[in-house]
């Protein structure tokens, strides 16, 4: 089990830093979209931050640390 968590959670920090890289990258843009969109990449990251902190409180609940 805390194999799959910890996998888990890899992968939920690697898809913050790709949201996070989206997010910088739209900043550099100009469009009449760049405000809403940026607004939508906040919300994503803010959302997957919450799953992999849940992750990690399960991981640590499943390893035995609150014991």
């Amino acid at each position: 089990m805390e194999k799959y968590l910890a996998f888990g959670v890899y992968i939920a920090i690697g898809a913050v830093f790709v949201v996070l890289a989206f997010g910088v990258a739209n900043l550099v843009r100009t469009d009449g979209q760049a405000r809403s969109r940026s607004n939508k990449l906040m919300r994503l990251r803010v959302l997957v931050q919450f799953i992999a902190i849940i992750l990690l409180v399960a991981l640590g609940a499943a390893a035995g640390a609150f014991r």
